[in-house]
């Protein structure tokens, strides 16, 4: 599924965080369809650059004459405020604490996003809704309320509603660090149904017994940089 126009294309990428260089010289094609790892420890940039290619973090000015930040189609080096919007409805985000209004129902909060994103027909909005949730595995919790789910199935309403508008990139930042094992192993399953089917899946974690278990690509911040990495270099190190 992989396709010829990258969906991710960066070229010798500054990253700052707080007005200073945390990430130098990032250099990554990911094509349509890729699944990859983004590794490394605490503190090192993994937030940095996802929020960078959402666009919620600015880059900084005083890049190099070669730079290129492509997302999407999305020139970051020189989109406007106003493309923002654009730019994130091709993007499905994915948070590790969810972010879910607990008030509402389950399709109420997709709802919320489909309505924020320019839906207006309710059949359709309906139905589409039906089918992001038999996506997950979850084709008969519509009216639930979010607390009557597990953390598991919470965060596969998550990606559900990460996948109303069809994006192009699903992005998410250690989707499985409040699971147990046996529900990141089904979350890691449907991203890689996802990823098959040709969406670009590019995910941050600590977690090595995912990234051994379900192949992908590995990409490592270290000492402001990005490179990428084995999996057998590990020798069972932790992320």
């Amino acid at each position: 599924m992989i396709g010829t126009e990258p969906i991710i294309a960066l070229q010798h990428l500054r990253v700052d965080q707080a007005g200073q260089p945390i990430l130098a010289n990032v250099t990554l094609e990911l094509g349509k369809g890729e699944l990859a790892y983004l590794i490394g420890k605490t503190g090192q940039g993994k937030t940095s650059l996802l929020k960078t290619l959402y666009a919620d973090l600015q880059i900084g000015k005083g890049q190099n004459a070669g730079t290129k930040a492509i997302v999407t189609g999305h020139d970051l080096l020189n989109i406007k405020p106003s493309q923002i919007p654009d730019l994130r409805k091709s993007l499905g985000i994915i948070f590790q604490d969810f972010q879910l209004f607990f008030d509402r129902s389950v399709a109420e909060n997709l709802t919320f996003v489909m309505k924020a994103t320019g839906w207006t027909d309710s059949a359709k909005m309906k139905h589409r809704q039906a089918e992001v949730l038999m996506q997950v595995g979850l084709g008969t919790v519509a009216n639930k309320m979010p607390y009557q789910l597990s953390g598991g199935e919470q965060q596969r309403v998550v990606i559900a509603r990460a996948l109303l508008n069809e994006p192009k990139l699903l992005i998410a930042d250690e989707p499985t660090g409040n699971l147990d094992q046996e529900a990141s192993n089904e979350i890691m399953s449907i991203f890689q149904r996802i990823s098959n089917a040709g969406t670009t899946v590019l995910m941050a974690t600590h977690n090595l017994g995912l990234v051994k278990s379900f192949k992908g690509r590995i990409l490592q911040v270290a000492n402001g940089s990005l490179s990428e990495r084995d999996v057998a270099s590990f020798n069972g190190q932790n992320l």
